[in-house]
């Protein structure tokens, strides 16, 4: 564990080793009338403690050899000298070095097998992770590139006869198979850089209307295919405008994936004066998410409400959620009255001077 330490903590190890056992001394020294040794070598054992915890256990080995001597000097008859008459005294002294010495041995061995056990879970959770992404991604990765696949080869046969009509119903096929793979490969690499916290972010002043209809057009929007209620005088946001873009189409396509075909998805936004905020909501009708499954529905590989052959890996609100708060801004589901969900996304604005 001592090794695992931040220099830090070792440094703050020594420190409280070397500095609380001097304080002790003003503190118990007009007491020896009142305390017996054996109180003085218990409060001088919470000080080794104290180190252990700290810095491990060479602060825990320094702290008992300076207990050992501030005891001995201060607290031992012949006051102020390292002789010590009584043979009780020895003892005590001796006891206390070495249960000192297997206190800090033992609290170290603990934050050891702490470490062990924390380190053991972050690769049981990563396994499970991988362990997710592979049975998700090995469905949903293999049926649009089969798809794809499916597609091209039968417009490259040059034992099939293709009309107009199929060769472009097999284009509009393999273009929509292409499509639905660049968005779950770039969902996977987005998880992949927030979990590294490897995602750069330029923040500026941008037109959210400006945003929106980029996330609009990447995702292939038809004009029914969402209602928009952004009012045109807007104050500026201060985002990144392509991570911005990509919280937009996760969420925009989260809601078209469970809107009925006769209502499609609602994007609002209104700005606030208190705090200065621009608030942002996209509101679908379809089936909504149970009471508690609030902070789940974020969990990568999370696709609550799906059935059983829906497609996706349930990435897109676990990005959404990540690049939101790399932007500083904030994201929070909430019901749609009527039925459905409705997902808050509140964005920091420009303040004008």
């Amino acid at each position: 564990m001592s090794r695992s330490l931040s220099p830090r903590r070792r440094v703050g190890g020594l420190v409280v080793a070397v500095v609380a056992p001097v304080l002790l001394v003003p503190a118990l020294a007009p007491l020896r009338d009142h305390l017996n040794l054996a109180s003085d070598v218990a409060l001088f054992l919470v000080v080794v403690v104290a180190s252990a915890l700290v810095g491990g256990v060479v602060p825990a080995l320094v702290a008992a050899v300076v207990g050992a001597g501030l005891l001995n000097f201060w607290f031992t008859r012949p006051f102020h000298t390292f002789a010590i008459h009584d043979a009780n005294n020895v003892v005590a002294l001796v006891a206390f070095v070495v249960v000192a010495v297997m206190v800090g041995w033992v609290v170290d061995l603990a934050a050891r097998r702490a470490a062990a056990a924390a380190a053991a879970a972050e690769i049981e959770a990563a396994d499970r992770i991988r362990t997710a992404l592979l049975a998700a991604v090995g469905h949903d990765l293999r049926t649009p590139l089969a798809a794809a696949k499916a597609s091209v080869s039968g417009l490259l046969s040059a034992d099939v006869a293709v009309s107009r009509d199929d060769h472009d119903e097999l284009l509009a096929t393999a273009d929509d198979a292409l499509d639905r793979l660049a968005a779950l490969v770039g969902n996977l690499l987005d998880m992949s850089r927030l979990q590294a916290g490897a995602i750069p972010v330029r923040l500026r002043p941008v037109a959210f209307g400006d945003v929106l209809a980029s996330a609009l057009d990447d995702l292939g929007v038809a004009p029914r295919g969402a209602v928009l209620d952004v009012p045109d005088d807007l104050p500026a946001v201060v985002t990144d405008p392509g991570l911005l873009e990509r919280v937009l189409v996760n969420l925009l396509a989260n809601a078209q994936r469970f809107s009925p075909p006769d209502r499609p998805p609602l994007v609002r936004a209104a700005a606030t004066l208190q705090p200065p905020r621009l608030v942002v909501e996209v509101v679908d009708h379809g089936p909504g998410i149970r009471a508690g499954d609030e902070q789940r529905m974020f969990r990568p590989f999370q696709r609550l409400g799906d059935s059983d052959n829906a497609t996706g890996v349930g990435l897109g609100l676990a990005v959404a959620r990540g690049l939101a708060d790399a932007v500083g801004g904030e994201l929070a589901p909430g019901p749609t009255p009527g039925g459905g969900l409705t997902m808050r996304l509140t964005l920091p604005v420009e303040e004008i001077s």
